[in-house]
């Protein structure tokens, strides 16, 4: 059934981010996939928005802003919302010195659908500006985006 889900988004997807999940075994693969198409589908509606692999990872962007990603790491797979701090949201940790969160997951089965779609909802309407943050010398502005 993944499979038909994720077809059905990769028309629209950086063809990249595809590559990435097959380059990855097991249950980081189906992890992968699975974040793939949820993300792809919370945003494939969302003026300006984008997907490709940057700096080595799946990351999708509005106005060119990164707001949501995820990468495989030596014992799961993170995903991160680069404006996650803000959200506000019980099961996402603080990640780095700016406003990101992350979330790990080691089996698909501890994804929490509800979860990921409110959280990838607010990944639309909260924003911190890292598009521009080496012009602003590493400082963060909190972006008025229309929801």
């Amino acid at each position: 059934m993944l499979m038909l889900y994720w077809t059905r988004y990769t028309l629209y997807m950086n063809t990249d981010i595809p590559q990435y999940s097959a380059s990855q075994e097991g249950a980081n693969r189906e992890v992968c996939d699975l974040l793939a198409a949820e993300i792809q589908k919370a945003l494939s509606n969302t003026p300006d928005a984008e997907s490709k692999v940057w700096h080595g990872h799946p990351v999708w962007f509005i106005k060119g802003n990164p707001v949501a990603g995820y990468a495989v790491r030596k014992n799961d797979v993170q995903l991160l919302f680069w404006s996650g701090q803000s959200f506000d949201e019980p099961g996402l940790d603080v990640e780095g010195t700016f406003k990101a969160a992350q979330v790990r997951y080691t089996d698909v089965g501890q994804v929490n659908l509800s979860d990921l779609q409110r959280w990838l909802e607010k990944a639309k309407s909260i924003q911190w500006d890292y598009k521009n943050i080496v012009k602003r010398k590493g400082e963060l502005v909190r972006l008025d985006v229309e929801s």
